[in-house]
This record gives structure tokens, C-alpha cells and sequence, in this order.
């Protein structure tokens, strides 16, 4: 080796002789590695071992200026990449190839940085940095490839796979349901109730509550509606105790499920049919989707959140009976940060309020829960969360769709909610006027133009 073509390669053909200017070179090959990892290898080592390092890192890099420029100007873009099971899989697999490259790329740094040719008080701290930077890269790609994986089972496990529709004179409407599956009950009913309409363009939305108890509602046209052609309960006409509105799914699934016998291929249960043709009777809106929510499940999901906050409005008791003997606690008003067990008791005490009030009280849940899905929280506590979801919610939402309805939720955020609900003096359950009701969803989900002032 000439003097000259030390000069020209100091990174490559060092003095070793110097430990001062070892010790320079070790600590930019360390930081090289992490900056620009494969740099190392194309200036003081493996040419052919650094170009695939420079190439992969190139690669990482052109991936992310595409990603935010998405994230940009084609936001639903990114959000339907991360809502696919496949996608993420993909994902994986990316993450755990670059996990592995860095591990290999650091360790071939450590060897060139030839530690015994640098200062003997600079080799714990290069070696330690090195290693911990490694870990740090490395350990979170590979961390990220196992959310993704995890993510994708949640996904599989909960949305369909199958093709998008298009929005109804530019809207969307999911029925919400809030199951209730206690052990004195035969089977799930539904205790809250609503339909949410969803603007396509703006991601205005409308929330229409139906009680519980409502009589002789009219079905959409479909096997329920031949049944009950003057509505459901009608003369006290059902084949289950209750003739009332949540009565449906449990008649439908537990008496007649072959009314709907193409339920379950369409990822959905005889029962959520039914209450969809009854909903659309009621509201008159046409209804795409439906979620499930199984409140006797919410209990793990809101653990795996860590819990939630909420207001108590009004004293309510956990435990007891109709005459509010052997309550075992109270809940009282002012805010409360509660467990999945204190929670869901909230939402389902039954005693001492009234009807609306436990299904205002379950809405508020359910809010709650959602405030507490926010992205530093999902990712620390993305495994159980995953996992108890997974048993909570149900739905015919194709994963297709979920890109878009990501972006359009983001719209909903930055929009008050129009709330109509169904309940006394509005409208008495026991004797609706369905006609009053179609008229009060029409005018909040289509509300007039406004007229421009004259001049």
C-alpha cells in the first residue's frame, strides 16, 4: 500500500498505527451504518456486501417518499395498503428482510472497525453503540413485521373479504348493534339499537337511536315483512314472550333461521338480517353494513385499552334487584376511569334508571371506547387489543371498504354528530307513528339547502 493511496482511502487503507485516527474512523463507520446502512461496507470493506446494503437502502427510501406522498394528496390509498390482510403480510415480510439485512450489515461493521487498532477507552462505547443501535433498527422492524401479522389475523378474523358498493343517494348506512348475551338469557339481543348515516363526500353523520321497546314495526319487503305484513307484534302476534323491537333477533335466530338461509355466506346471521329489513322499515333508509358490538365481551377489549374514561351523569348501581336490594356498589357522578368489569356493568345496570337511560349510558360506552383508539395506545397494546376485538365485533364490511371508510371516519372527527333519537315525548314505543319517524330521519339525514338570502 502506497502513502498515496492511503491519503486518497483513508476509510479503506487507514494508518492503522494511529489510534486517534482508528478511533475517528470506528465512530463514522458506526454512524455511517445507521445513516446510510451498506456505506461501510462499499468504503472500508465488502464492495459487493455494501452495494446490496446501499441497494436496499435506496429501495427503503424511495418506499417512504412514495408513502408520504400518498399520506399526502392519496390518503385513502394508505389507509387501504394497512387495512389488507395480504398487504400486511407482504408487509411482514419486508420488515423482517430489512430487520435481518441490518443485523447483518452491523455485525460486518463491528469487524471493520478493527477494535484493537482504537483507543482502549472508546471500545466499550463504540461496540455498545452499535450493538444497541442494531437492536433499536432491527428489533423494530421486526416488531412491526409482527404487528402486521397480527393485524392481519384481526382482520381476517373480523371484516369479509369481498367487493365495494357504491354509497345510496350519496350515503352509507350501518345498522349498530349492541349485543347483550347475559347468562339469563337464551341467546344474544340487542339492547342498543341505531342506524348511522354517513355523508360519502363530507362524512356528515347522523345517529338514529330506536328504543329497544318499540311495537309493531314495519319491515322492509322480505320474508319478516310476509310474516308481519301489519308489523312486527302486531295483535301481540310473535313467537317469542316479547313482542318488541330487539325481540327480532332472538325470534329470528332461535325459531326461524331459515328465513335468510344466505346469511352466513354473506358473513352476516339470520337474526342481524332481520333486525336490517326491520331498521330499514322503520327509518326507511337503505341499509349496507352492520357491526355487532357483543357487550358481554367489551370487558376484555377495554382491559386490553387499559380502560376508559367516563362521565357519570346520575347515580347508578352495580349489582342489586328491581328494589335496589344487595347493591354492591354505587357508581357516582363526576368522572370515573373505569375496568372492563366496572364498565360494562355501567352500560347494563338495568335497576334504578329507565330504559333510555342504560341505552344512553351504552352509547356513551361505546364513544368512550373509541376516544381510547388512538395510535400511541393501539400500538402499545396492539395484541390484546387485536385479540379482544376479534371476539367483540362482527360485520359484513368487506375489507375492500375499510381504506375508505378510515378516511371518510377522519371527515366524521371534525363534525358534530346529529343525534335523533325515538324516545318519549317524540315518540311513544308503545304506539309509534312510523310515518312521524321516516319523516324525522329524512329531514336530518337529507336536511334542506339553504335558501340564499335575497338581496
Amino acid at each position: 500500500m502506497t502513502a498515496l493511496t492511503a491519503t486518497a482511502s483513508p476509510m479503506r487503507y487507514p494508518d492503522a498505527g494511529s489510534r486517534t485516527l482508528m478511533t475517528r474512523r470506528a465512530w463514522w463507520l458506526v454512524v455511517l451504518n445507521v445513516l446510510i446502512p451498506g456505506s461501510p461496507q462499499v468504503l472500508a470493506g465488502n464492495r459487493r456486501l455494501g452495494r446490496f446494503g446501499l441497494g436496499t437502502t435506496l429501495a427503503l427510501w424511495a418506499l417512504v417518499v412514495v408513502l408520504a406522498g400518498l399520506w399526502f394528496f392519496a390518503r385513502t390509498v394508505v389507509y387501504s395498503i394497512f387495512s389488507n390482510s395480504i398487504t400486511l403480510w407482504v408487509i411482514a415480510a419486508v420488515l423482517l428482510f430489512y430487520a435481518v439485512t441490518w443485523v447483518i450489515l452491523s455485525l460486518d461493521t463491528l469487524r471493520l472497525v478493527r477494535f484493537v487498532r482504537t483507543a482502549p477507552s472508546a471500545r466499550a462505547w463504540i461496540a455498545a453503540l452499535t450493538v444497541a443501535l442494531m437492536v433499536g433498527l432491527s428489533g423494530s422492524a421486526a416488531y412491526g413485521a409482527y404487528l402486521a401479522t397480527t393485524a392481519s389475523g384481526f382482520l381476517s378474523s373480523v371484516f369479509q373479504a369481498g367487493p365495494s358498493v357504491p354509497p345510496i343517494d350519496g350515503k352509507y348506512n350501518i345498522l349498530l348493534l349492541g349485543g347483550d348475551a347475559g347468562p339469563d338469557r337464551d341467546g344474544l339481543r340487542p339492547d342498543s339499537i341505531s342506524v348511522v348515516s354517513v355523508d360519502a363526500n363530507t362524512g356528515r353523520a347522523v345517529m338514529i337511536g330506536l328504543p329497544r321497546d318499540l311495537e309493531n314495526a314495519p319491515f322492509s319487503p322480505g320474508p319478516m315483512a310476509d310474516k308481519y305484513p301489519q308489523g312486527y307484534g302486531y295483535d301481540d302476534t310473535c313467537d317469542v314472550d316479547v313482542c318488541q323491537l330487539n325481540s327480532i333477533y332472538t325470534e329470528v335466530e332461535l325459531k326461524s333461521p331459515d328465513m335468510y338461509p344466505d346469511a352466513a355466506k354473506n358473513g352476516s346471521q339470520p337474526g342481524i338480517e332481520a333486525m336490517r329489513d326491520v331498521a330499514e322499515g322503520i327509518t326507511g333508509l337503505p341499509i349496507q353494513y352492520y357491526v355487532l358490538i357483543d357487550m358481554q365481551g367489551f370487558s376484555d377489549l377495554i382491559d386490553a385499552l387499559g380502560g376508559v374514561d367516563i362521565t357519570v351523569t346520575e347515580r347508578v348501581p352495580l349489582g342489586g334487584d328491581e328494589d335496589l336490594n344487595g347493591v354492591a356498589e354505587w357508581f357516582e357522578p363526576g368522572k370515573q376511569h373505569m375496568d372492563g368489569y366496572h364498565a360494562t356493568w355501567y352500560a347494563r345496570s338495568r335497576h334504578g334508571t329507565s330504559d333510555y337511560d342504560r341505552m344512553a349510558r351504552q352509547r356513551q360506552l361505546q364513544d368512550a371506547v373509541l376516544k381510547q383508539f388512538n395510535p400511541t395506545n393501539v400500538l402499545a397494546k396492539f395484541q390484546g387489543i387485536a385479540a379482544a376485538g376479534a371476539q367483540v365485533v362482527k360485520t359484513d364490511i368487506p375489507q375492500s371498504m375499510l381504506g375508505y371508510f378510515v378516511d371518510l371516519a377522519s371527515k366524521t372527527k371534525e363534525i358534530p354528530v346529529t343525534n335523533v333519537e325515538m324516545v318519549p315525548p317524540t315518540v311513544d314505543p308503545t304506539d309509534p307513528d312510523y310515518g312521524v319517524i321516516q319523516a324525522m330521519v329524512k329531514a336530518a339525514v337529507f336536511p334542506p339547502s339553504p335558501t340564499p338570502s335575497a338581496e
